[in-house]
């Protein structure tokens, strides 16, 4: 087994906010964060961006709008 690229994780990292991954696309992705430290920090990076948009598009659903 070929590990990923850290072009091909990123993308399936980006893939992943919006869709389940399949059983060896987790499998991979997982073995290549375990040894990358760059592709961990862009996950976590993603994922706070994703939340911070979430958290936006919900504030501007509160009251007085």
């Amino acid at each position: 087994m070929m590990l990923m690229s850290c072009k091909d994780v990123t993308r399936l990292v980006s893939q992943g906010q919006d869709r389940k991954l399949g059983f060896g696309e987790t499998i991979a992705l997982r073995l290549h964060l375990a040894i990358c430290a760059s592709c961990e920090n862009v996950e976590r990076q993603m994922a706070f961006l994703r939340e911070a948009v979430r958290q936006l598009g919900a504030g501007q659903n509160g009251p007085g709008r």
